[in-house]
């Protein structure tokens, strides 16, 4: 007689679940925390505070919306996105001059318009979709010299 395989299957997660989780909009607890996350970078720049981090939040905000709109979801937030990465251009020189981190009135302008543009891309598209764009953003900061570079 031959010996048989008696095969202990282990679930690692339900298929139907995850499904469902990646089909949904994000969580509102993890869009506060981008939120939050986002403004508060803003604000420091706007009060003259702004440092090194507020700087790597907002351009990676701006590369994410950016993207996004380069992927048909929220198109017009392209020129807003422009402006942006030129007032943080601007930004980083001005660190490198005066050691202080800082926006102009229109950078301003830009980073709140981008802010809007991106909580509404995140609120209107399915999380897998919106991972799929930031896993693009990561790909493209890592072989773009045009990005705006965290470094």
């Amino acid at each position: 007689m031959r010996k048989r395989t008696k095969r202990k299957v282990y679930p690692l997660f339900n298929p139907i679940e995850h499904a469902i989780a990646g089909a949904l909009i994000t969580d509102n607890e993890i869009l506060n925390k981008f939120r939050l996350l986002e403004l508060t970078s803003i604000e420091s720049f706007r009060t003259g505070t702004a440092t090194r981090v507020d700087w790597e939040n907002l351009a990676r905000m701006m590369n994410v919306c950016e993207v996004s709109a380069e992927m048909g979801i929220g198109a017009e937030a392209l020129p807003s996105c422009q402006c942006l990465q030129e007032a943080l251009i601007e930004a980083q020189e001005r660190f490198k001059k005066i050691g202080r981190y800082g926006l102009s009135g229109v950078g301003l302008k830009a980073a709140k318009d981008v802010f809007e543009y991106i909580d509404l891309q995140r609120t209107s598209i399915a999380r897998s979709e919106f991972e799929k764009v930031i896993e693009k953003t990561y790909n493209r900061m890592k072989s773009k010299p045009n990005f705006v570079e965290l470094v």
